[in-house]
């Protein structure tokens, strides 16, 4: 995987971090019944149950690019494309609910980062087509 493809990995991570935290804020968990169903498997209290799915869910599309993309596993192209397609499924959804509610709805301020690293990493990994080979972020290209 390229540096760039990398990069555009961390960034749409973090643009889920900061996703997080505004469904967090706006306590999407009270409005949107799979976010209320996520948060009660984790605990009674449906705040802490949000905020624990968000973390666990954060912390692992981190760890999939701290050590699979950037060390070059193999199974490194099928995690991209697996948060590549989630991500751009959770920014189209945000936006759909919000254009449907003809207002806010919890999460739409920051589908378009979502949707836009998401969207430009699927353009990333399509040009590249089958070419396999992995270069690690910590490794220059000669």
């Amino acid at each position: 995987m390229e540096y760039r493809s990398q990069l555009v990995f961390l960034f749409l991570m973090l643009a889920q971090g900061a996703h997080s935290i505004e469904e967090c804020v706006t306590r999407l968990y009270e409005v949107f019944a799979p976010a209320r169903f996520v948060s009660g498997l984790v605990s009674n209290d449906l705040a802490l149950g949000f905020v624990v799915a968000n973390t666990v869910l954060v912390t692992f599309g981190l760890w999939c690019w701290a050590v699979p993309v950037r060390s070059g596993w193999h199974a490194a192209r099928g995690l991209v494309w697996f948060w590549t397609i989630l991500e751009l499924g959770n920014g189209v959804s945000h936006s759909a609910l919000a254009l449907s509610r003809g207002s806010y709805f919890p999460g739409v301020a920051t589908a378009p980062l979502l949707l836009l690293f998401a969207a430009w990493l699927a353009v990333l990994q399509i040009g590249r087509g089958g070419r396999q080979s992995v270069v690690p972020l910590n490794k220059e290209q000669s």
